[in-house]
């Protein structure tokens, strides 16, 4: 794929990442903003002058808020860029795939080591590991291959994980920050001589806008982890078992054995 394709895929993630982001947001939001649709007059306007818009909601949050808030925006970073990142173009490049295995067909082992080490991506990164062991003969090599591949796997779980710690957490922090605004909401009324529901409400409501800002997080981001993990498992899996074939087609003794007699 050419660099303008590669740029005008990213594009046309990013838009589609944050188009997920605000259209959940709105979604999460639209209950804070009904209006009671029953009652009399007296009730409609009750129920206008106690409306309040998004940004004054948000601000009643408080610190709180914000992290939550700083962890969306965080989140949604990453999860544009491991999208982008961890595909098949970027993880497991086929001409690179070619040329390694055109050099090790011809026995040229350590040009095709040389070749793994210059390009850093998934493939590059297990061959090049296996490949360094090709001293000790195949068995090294399918070692050091399975070795490497579990190392690298693991990098890239490790990356997503954070996405899930984010969608952890989130639910947490607005349940702290609902638990926080409602003790100084009930520290109020405690002072007031003759307290009205309308007081318990406000703060109460208030203080819930944490949860669902931190329930949110965790819907958006728990289901990117999911799906990020499932094709970065499928991928892999696949090249993997690409790099094991390669692996077995050219340095194994059979392999070596008909590369000689064909010379």
């Amino acid at each position: 794929m050419n660099r303008n394709g590669i740029n005008k895929r990213k594009k046309v993630v990013a838009l589609v990442g944050l188009a997920m982001i605000m259209l959940m947001f709105v979604i999460s939001i639209m209950p804070l903003f009904a209006q009671e649709e029953e009652g009399g007059e007296g009730d409609k306007v009750a129920s206008k002058e106690g409306k309040k818009s998004m940004f004054e909601l948000f601000k009643e949050t408080g610190p709180v808020g914000l992290i939550i808030l700083a962890c969306s925006i965080t989140g949604t970073a990453l999860t544009i860029q491991y999208a982008v990142n961890m595909t098949e173009e970027k993880l497991f490049p086929q001409q690179l795939v070619s040329q390694t295995e055109e050099l090790l067909a011809a026995q040229e082992i350590d040009e095709a080591y040389q070749l793994c080490s210059a390009n850093k991506n998934y493939f590059c990164n297990i061959m090049a590991g296996a490949l360094e062991r090709a001293f000790g003969g195949y068995e090294e090599v399918r070692a050091g291959l399975a070795e490497t591949s579990a190392s690298e796997k693991f990098k890239l779980d490790a990356k997503i994980n954070v996405l899930s710690l984010i969608g952890n957490l989130g639910p947490l922090i607005g349940l702290l920050g609902t638990v926080t605004g409602m003790i100084a909401s009930f520290q109020v009324i405690a002072t007031l001589k003759n307290p009205t529901p309308k007081d318990l409400a406000t703060g109460v409501y208030e203080a819930l806008v944490n949860t669902t800002m931190g329930l949110f997080v965790a819907i958006v981001f728990l289901t990117a982890t999911f799906i990020l993990k499932n094709k970065v498992s499928s991928l892999t899996l696949k090249i993997n078992t690409t790099a094991t074939d390669i692996v077995a087609r050219t340095i194994s003794p059979e392999a070596k054995k008909a590369a000689q007699e064909a010379q």
